[in-house]
């Protein structure tokens, strides 16, 4: 009987766990509109180190979460005057494997670091209007769009 116990309490922590993912989802989506959005984390293996999430733009800044996280803070936050896309391309190797395959991949500089994102071609829009839509004063995004 105790066996059946622990395997019950078990069961009802992976549950309780379940749910608050999922509270914590819709608490940033009822507080503005998010998107799917993948940032690799590492890059010492080629085609690894991808990370699912979401982001929110808040005023100048791309506040990124973990899809799997508990945590109500960003893990990365990327701000608008010192982020510059690069170049873009298509998930290659291993990616095709994790990405969905209407992704494109981002090459950026955040304040001179490296980061690559990954998001849906119809996120893509939106995601460079908001880059280019920077108050008047501050230092525009360089936008490199070739394949």
């Amino acid at each position: 009987m105790l066996i059946l116990e622990w395997i019950g309490f078990g069961v009802l922590a992976l549950l309780v766990a379940i749910a608050l993912l999922f509270l914590r989802r819709a608490f940033f989506a009822r507080s503005g509109g998010i998107i799917r959005l993948s940032v690799r984390v590492t890059t010492i293996l080629d085609g690894r180190g991808w990370s699912a999430g979401f982001a929110r733009f808040v005023n100048d800044e791309l506040r990124w979460y973990r899809m799997f996280s508990f945590s109500l803070r960003p893990k990365r936050v990327l701000s608008r005057n010192g982020l510059a896309v690069e170049r873009r391309r298509l998930p290659e190797g291993q990616e095709r494997l994790i990405l969905p395959t209407d992704w494109i991949i981002l090459r950026c500089t955040n304040n001179h670091a490296p980061v690559e994102i990954a998001m849906a071609t119809a996120t893509l829009t939106g995601f460079l209007s908001w880059l280019e839509a920077a108050p008047p004063g501050a230092v525009s995004a360089r936008l490199a769009l070739h394949d």
